[in-house]
Protein backbone atom coordinates (compact mmCIF):
# COMPACT_ATOMS: atom_id res chain seq x y z
CA UNK A 1 0.00 0.00 0.00
CA UNK A 2 1.47 3.52 -0.68
CA UNK A 3 2.06 6.25 1.34
CA UNK A 4 -0.15 9.11 0.42
CA UNK A 5 -0.15 12.90 1.33
CA UNK A 6 -2.99 14.18 3.31
CA UNK A 7 -5.41 14.98 0.85
CA UNK A 8 -4.57 11.75 -0.84
CA UNK A 9 -1.88 11.59 -2.92
CA UNK A 10 0.64 9.06 -3.54
CA UNK A 11 3.77 9.78 -2.45
CA UNK A 12 7.45 8.61 -3.96
CA UNK A 13 8.64 5.30 -2.41
CA UNK A 14 12.00 6.92 -0.82
CA UNK A 15 14.62 4.23 -0.50
CA UNK A 16 18.30 4.35 -0.78
CA UNK A 17 19.91 6.70 -2.77
CA UNK A 18 16.22 7.71 -3.70
CA UNK A 19 15.44 8.45 -0.36
CA UNK A 20 18.77 10.77 -0.22
CA UNK A 21 17.43 12.83 -3.42
CA UNK A 22 14.02 13.54 -1.32
CA UNK A 23 15.53 14.36 2.05
CA UNK A 24 17.67 17.13 -0.02
CA UNK A 25 14.35 18.49 -1.13
CA UNK A 26 12.64 18.25 2.27
CA UNK A 27 15.18 20.45 3.19
CA UNK A 28 14.60 22.97 0.86
CA UNK A 29 16.84 22.41 -1.53
CA UNK A 30 17.20 20.98 -4.80
CA UNK A 31 20.60 18.43 -5.02
CA UNK A 32 21.96 16.33 -7.23
CA UNK A 33 24.69 13.77 -7.24
CA UNK A 34 28.41 14.81 -8.98
CA UNK A 35 31.04 12.69 -9.82
CA UNK A 36 33.89 13.19 -8.03
CA UNK A 37 36.49 12.14 -10.05
CA UNK A 38 35.30 13.43 -13.63
CA UNK A 39 32.85 16.28 -12.07
CA UNK A 40 29.59 15.21 -14.14
CA UNK A 41 26.25 15.55 -13.04
CA UNK A 42 23.52 12.74 -12.80
CA UNK A 43 20.35 12.04 -11.68
CA UNK A 44 18.65 9.56 -10.90
CA UNK A 45 20.71 8.72 -8.35
CA UNK A 46 23.28 5.73 -8.63
CA UNK A 47 26.55 4.34 -7.06
CA UNK A 48 29.06 4.63 -9.87
CA UNK A 49 29.24 7.15 -12.41
CA UNK A 50 28.36 6.58 -15.95
CA UNK A 51 30.65 8.08 -17.36
CA UNK A 52 33.87 7.36 -16.00
CA UNK A 53 32.73 4.50 -13.48
CA UNK A 54 34.08 6.06 -10.23
CA UNK A 55 32.42 5.47 -7.14
CA UNK A 56 33.35 8.75 -5.37
CA UNK A 57 30.49 11.40 -5.65
CA UNK A 58 28.78 14.21 -3.48
CA UNK A 59 25.89 15.94 -3.57
CA UNK A 60 25.56 19.20 -4.62
CA UNK A 61 23.25 22.13 -5.27
CA UNK A 62 21.17 22.70 -8.32
CA UNK A 63 20.79 26.37 -9.30
CA UNK A 64 16.84 24.64 -10.27
CA UNK A 65 17.02 26.61 -13.51
CA UNK A 66 16.20 25.15 -16.97
CA UNK A 67 14.88 24.76 -19.98
CA UNK A 68 11.94 21.98 -21.04
CA UNK A 69 13.48 19.42 -23.25
CA UNK A 70 10.42 16.96 -23.89
CA UNK A 71 6.65 16.79 -22.52
CA UNK A 72 3.52 15.13 -23.21
CA UNK A 73 0.61 16.24 -21.81
CA UNK A 74 -2.12 14.16 -19.90
CA UNK A 75 -5.48 13.87 -20.81
CA UNK A 76 -6.89 10.67 -18.16
CA UNK A 77 -5.67 10.36 -14.31
CA UNK A 78 -3.77 7.74 -13.82
CA UNK A 79 -4.56 7.88 -10.32
CA UNK A 80 -8.21 8.96 -9.13
CA UNK A 81 -6.96 11.76 -6.67
CA UNK A 82 -5.88 13.42 -10.16
CA UNK A 83 -9.18 13.00 -11.92
CA UNK A 84 -9.73 16.76 -10.93
CA UNK A 85 -6.52 18.13 -11.92
CA UNK A 86 -6.27 16.85 -15.99
CA UNK A 87 -5.43 17.73 -18.27
CA UNK A 88 -1.32 18.33 -16.76
CA UNK A 89 1.32 18.73 -18.34
CA UNK A 90 4.88 16.27 -17.42
CA UNK A 91 7.64 17.82 -18.85
CA UNK A 92 11.47 16.65 -18.90
CA UNK A 93 13.57 19.54 -17.88
CA UNK A 94 17.31 19.90 -18.77
CA UNK A 95 19.00 21.72 -15.75
CA UNK A 96 21.91 24.33 -16.00
CA UNK A 97 23.98 21.60 -14.56
CA UNK A 98 23.08 18.98 -17.53
CA UNK A 99 20.89 16.52 -15.55
CA UNK A 100 17.10 16.20 -16.68
CA UNK A 101 14.47 15.18 -14.69
CA UNK A 102 10.94 14.45 -14.84
CA UNK A 103 8.37 16.66 -13.12
CA UNK A 104 5.41 18.30 -13.67
CA UNK A 105 5.20 21.84 -15.29
CA UNK A 106 2.83 23.88 -14.06
CA UNK A 107 2.04 27.86 -14.95
CA UNK A 108 2.23 27.51 -18.63
CA UNK A 109 -0.79 27.84 -21.25
CA UNK A 110 -0.26 24.34 -23.59
CA UNK A 111 -0.16 26.35 -26.63
CA UNK A 112 2.65 28.31 -25.33
CA UNK A 113 4.43 25.06 -24.64
CA UNK A 114 8.15 25.14 -27.10
CA UNK A 115 10.93 23.62 -26.52
CA UNK A 116 13.96 25.32 -24.48
CA UNK A 117 11.34 27.01 -22.85
CA UNK A 118 12.98 28.71 -19.97
CA UNK A 119 12.10 26.82 -16.33
CA UNK A 120 12.56 27.51 -12.37
CA UNK A 121 12.06 24.64 -9.71
CA UNK A 122 9.48 25.44 -7.27
CA UNK A 123 8.96 22.98 -3.54
CA UNK A 124 6.02 22.23 -2.48
CA UNK A 125 5.62 20.56 1.31
CA UNK A 126 3.45 17.61 0.45
CA UNK A 127 3.49 15.99 3.69
CA UNK A 128 4.82 16.59 7.24
CA UNK A 129 8.08 15.29 5.95
CA UNK A 130 7.98 14.96 1.99
CA UNK A 131 8.56 17.75 -0.67
CA UNK A 132 8.36 17.54 -4.30
CA UNK A 133 9.10 19.44 -6.86
CA UNK A 134 7.46 20.90 -9.86
CA UNK A 135 8.33 23.84 -12.51
CA UNK A 136 7.38 26.89 -13.82
CA UNK A 137 8.27 29.42 -16.27
CA UNK A 138 11.25 31.35 -15.15
CA UNK A 139 14.50 31.95 -15.43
Amino acid sequence: MPTLTPDGRPLPRAVGLNREFYDQLAAGQLHFQRCDACQTWRHPPRYHCAECGSDRWSWQASSGRGALHSWTVTHEALHPIFADRVPYVVAVVELEEGPRVVSELRGVARDALALDLPLRVVLERVSDDTVLHHFEPGS
